[in-house]
């Protein structure tokens, strides 16, 4: 075989050199975009610069999740509560973590999330959850996890050490068992004075009883407002940035027939997809101060 070195072989197959050398500048520069490209996708960095809209966008969030965001309007929520990055937060009942993925990263730098989640022996949903924290060190790796077992042990964290609540659509599940008043009462012993209880929850109709709540997932606003005031806290805004007015509220399947349960199945689905997710009340309440 003829060396390359061979200035007879050279003029014989210079556009062959020319082609090779041409493909092999082509591959270095592509590799490098392509690699990074990769990693890109596969990894997520946030700091403590990061704001809301920035990690409500990011890729860490599933598709699924990020299609919510029409329906709980995750920014405008947390930002009515009072949100800031350096607090300390408790997420009640986070369920499976849809505002987990957005309020871990934004205080992982400069505050802390604290969530509640019960023994992961104790059923499907708890281990789930724990595995999708242990999952993603770089978004999770930082949350506190307050293992509670209701209503007997309900210590969110160290008396008067938190500065804000927040629960989302978690009431009904707590007044049908029976617990309700002993949840708000720990988030008002685990809050510093001047803390904030942040509140989103399925609306009823004005006048709901208490029996067609429980059945329907709807709960009355007044109704919740004097529970939580009944343990010391005080309201201090009502916001309609989840509201619905579409939400006619009188299914036979309760609440879970909207989205995103849809219980119905194929039946009227189209309909109950037009009709969106509930309509929902959004509370502020407040820790009063001693005097």
């Amino acid at each position: 075989m003829k060396s390359a070195q061979n200035p007879t072989w050279a003029k014989r197959h210079r556009g062959l050199l020319k082609a090779l050398t041409l493909a092999l500048f082509l591959l270095a520069s592509v590799m490098p975009l392509t690699v990074l490209a990769n990693e890109s996708e596969k990894s997520t960095t946030f700091d403590g610069t990061t704001t809301l809209q920035t990690i409500i966008t990011s890729s860490h969030r599933s598709e699924q999740n990020r299609l919510r965001d029409k329906y709980r309007h995750p920014a405008q929520t947390l930002e009515f509560f009072g949100l800031r990055p350096n607090m300390t937060v408790v997420e009640l009942w986070p369920g499976g973590g849809w505002y987990t993925e957005i309020l871990a990263p934004f205080l992982a730098q400069k505050g802390q999330l604290i969530v509640t989640n019960f023994a992961p022996n104790q059923n499907k949903q708890a281990l789930a959850f724990q595995k999708k924290l242990a999952a993603d060190p770089e978004v999770f790796g930082k949350v506190k996890v307050a293992q509670i077992d209701p209503p007997t042990e309900l210590t969110l964290a160290p008396d008067n050490s938190v500065d804000m609540v927040v629960t989302f659509r978690n009431i009904h599940n707590w007044v049908k068992a029976g617990y309700a008043d002993r949840v708000y009462a720990a988030a008002y012993k685990a809050l510093k004075p001047g803390g904030i209880l942040g509140v989103e929850e399925h609306r009823g109709k004005v006048g709901i009883s208490l029996a067609e709540s429980i059945k329907t997932g709807y709960m009355s606003l007044d109704g919740v407002i004097a529970a939580v005031e009944k343990v010391g806290f005080k309201l201090v805004g009502k916001s309609e940035i989840n509201a619905n007015p579409k939400d006619t509220k009188d299914y036979p399947g309760g609440v879970w027939t909207l989205p995103p349960t849809l219980s119905e199945g194929q039946k009227d689905r189209q309909r109950f997809l037009t009709i969106g997710e509930s309509d929902r009340m959004t509370l502020k309440f407040v820790k009063p101060k001693a005097s």
